[in-house]
């Protein structure tokens, strides 16, 4: 099965181990990292969510004014529009890009956060909300007729949208999250089914509780399977680990000169959110798993998000991630803590490594 990877589009070069050298708002530097992605191998970049962030539908839409090939993943939270608008503001998107856009949404899962847009649900009620909303999205992309909605968050009457997709597609829908209502949403509606790098039987474990969640909810086709990880490379396995330890240094130095976090957004030592609970929990058993997994860094990080790294050579950090596409994985999330640089790196030196050992593999089962 073809493997996709996922980079990372922003508009400054911050980082848990920097400060922006860049303007805050650096439209010069987004084009550059997009490009670099485009120009490397990659498949895809992710326009993030935040709510004192820019709106990514708009970076969006300038990046896909000005790259030809590279494929759009858009972050949306349900709280902050509605499904009908939405589906419109998707498809028009998908339209300016010539059909390269996907959609990723984001239930949400800090309270503080969403609350700083006016989203007062508990988690429970943002799932059940996020799958009503999915579903009309749906609906709007491929409906022909007007229709009505009357839905426990949504009402509505009439609606058709006329400005479909490109050639009348339904943009891929992707989702992520490790709770039960996570696993039981995104089961039954995403095409891509997203989860943090995690050792390879934890990562087994998770694909096969949303292969049974498909399954219950009547699919006959499960989600593809998106892992994410951050790498750290260099030419041999001593300079890597070199390399790391700089990286878990500066991350520490940058938390200690901020009292203690890293983001008023992300409290290190409590997070609500099932998938940082989980990096958490790994970590306190040990720094390192397999061959190349390195859980330190979601460890001073309060596992912030992507936080799991894989440190090693090219062919160290390549071979481990053939080890996940083994289990199932077949789209790679992998953002560097130098964002440009290692954007640049991962794409010559790993990506074509990996494509090579999945084509060997895809032919060997195929003559098998």
């Amino acid at each position: 099965m073809p493997v996709d990877f996922l980079g990372i589009a922003t508009t400054s070069n911050a980082s848990e181990t920097q400060a922006p050298t860049t303007a805050p708002f650096d439209l010069r530097y987004l084009e550059r990292i997009v490009r670099a992605h485009e120009d490397n191998g990659w498949t895809r970049v992710l326009f993030a969510y935040g709510s004192s962030g820019p709106e990514p539908s708009v970076l969006a839409a300038h990046a896909a004014a000005r790259l030809d090939s590279i494929e759009l993943l858009l972050a949306h939270r349900p709280n902050v529009s509605y499904p009908t608008f939405a589906a419109k503001s998707f498809a028009t998107l998908d339209q300016l890009s010539g059909g390269r856009l996907s959609v990723h949404f984001i239930t949400g899962g800090n309270d503080h956060e969403q609350q700083r847009e006016g989203d007062t649900l508990t988690k429970d009620q943002r799932y059940a909300r996020t799958q009503e909303y999915i579903q009309i999205v749906k609906k709007a992309w491929t409906s022909a007729e007007p229709f009505d909605h009357d839905g426990e968050y949504y009402q509505f009457r009439d609606f058709v949208l006329d400005a479909k997709a490109v050639d009348g597609r339904s943009p891929t829908i992707s989702f992520g999250g490790s709770s039960d209502a996570a696993y039981r949403v995104g089961a039954a509606e995403a095409d891509i089914y997203a989860v943090w790098g995690e050792p390879l039987d934890r990562t087994a474990e998770q694909i096969a509780r949303i292969r049974r969640e498909a399954i219950a909810a009547g699919r006959t086709t499960p989600p593809r399977i998106h892992a994410a990880f951050r790498p750290i490379i260099a030419p041999t396995e001593e300079l890597a680990w070199e390399k790391a330890h700089r990286v878990l240094g500066a991350i520490e130095a940058r938390k200690a000169a901020a009292g203690g976090v890293l983001s008023r957004r992300h409290p290190i030592d409590k997070p609500e959110n099932a998938g940082s609970q989980r990096l958490l929990e790994i970590a306190a058993e040990g720094d390192r798993f397999d061959s190349v997994l390195w859980t330190a860094p979601a460890k001073a990080t309060g596992g912030a998000g992507n936080s799991n790294a894989l440190v090693g050579t090219p062919e160290q950090v390549a071979e481990a991630l053939l080890a996940y596409y083994d289990l199932g994985v077949s789209v790679i999330s992998a953002r560097g803590y130098d964002l440009l640089d290692d954007a640049i790196d991962f794409g010559r030196y790993v990506i074509p490594l990996v494509r090579e050992g999945v084509a060997a593999r895809d032919a060997a089962r195929t003559a098998a």
